[in-house]
């Protein structure tokens, strides 16, 4: 049998009192900040019910978000978890690296992730003939821009630096390093929320997330777009 390696996922979160500035046309501020924990709770629960997985650290000064981490037995980090995603990660990169951990991180608003999405990525990225050859395994967001899960084996094994165009330079940094990316697209990680577009089509989807359950409290939002995104006169509900 090969040797599997120790996992630590990595979610970084930034303080939610300023949380999704381009949702603020349909949502008010408390109603973003409380958006962004729901949304951070449902990617923890999925975590947290993996196999496979044999840590969970949350990168962040919210206090809100680091007691909700508490709840699931995760651990919370304030090392550079105010200076952005991309210097979070890499602080917590460079602690995994010390300790022995390979690195998964995720961000906190991919509401849909599920345990079994966190299984098949595990299980694409183990299929290497040589499980202690280094590996990168990426799961791209659904415009193929953006970088919605990475999973790095050592934790420092390419460097990752996040935004929204993250995804092609992250298989262009993993060449460079001699490694060929693996790429697995999941439709439950592709989708992140940052805009009224990406809540419309979360709200396509029908599925028991603590995220559908709030935006279905607060009733039908003023989402509404034509064939090329904007404008239109629907609005979306559940």
């Amino acid at each position: 049998m090969k040797p599997v390696r120790k996992i630590c996922a990595v979610v970084p979160v930034k303080e939610t009192r300023a949380a999704k500035q381009r949702l603020a046309g349909i949502l008010t501020g408390e109603q973003r900040q409380l958006l962004a924990q729901t949304m951070f709770e449902d990617v923890l629960s999925a975590l947290a019910q993996a196999a496979g997985l044999a840590a969970i650290l949350v990168a962040t000064v919210d206090r809100a978000i680091a007691e909700i981490a508490g709840r699931y037995g995760a651990e919370v980090s304030e090392e550079a978890a105010s200076e952005g995603h991309t210097a979070a990660v890499a602080a917590a990169a460079g602690r995994l690296d010390a300790s022995g951990f390979d690195l998964l991180t995720v961000p906190a608003d991919i509401p849909l992730l599920q345990s079994e999405d966190i299984r098949q990525l595990l299980s694409v990225h183990h299929a290497a003939v040589d499980a202690e050859a280094p590996r990168f395994t990426i799961v791209p967001a659904r415009d193929e821009r953006g970088s919605n899960a990475v999973l790095c084996s050592p934790a420092g094994a390419v460097p990752l630096r996040f935004g929204e165009d993250s995804f092609l330079p992250h298989l262009a940094a993993a060449r460079t390093r001699g490694l060929e990316p693996l790429v697995l697209r999941l439709s439950h990680v592709e989708l992140d929320i940052d805009t009224p577009e990406d809540l419309a089509a979360l709200l396509r989807e029908r599925a028991p997330t603590r995220t559908h359950a709030l935006l279905a409290a607060w009733g039908p939002l003023p989402l509404r777009f034509n064939s090329a995104g904007t404008g239109s006169d629907g609005a979306a509900a559940l």
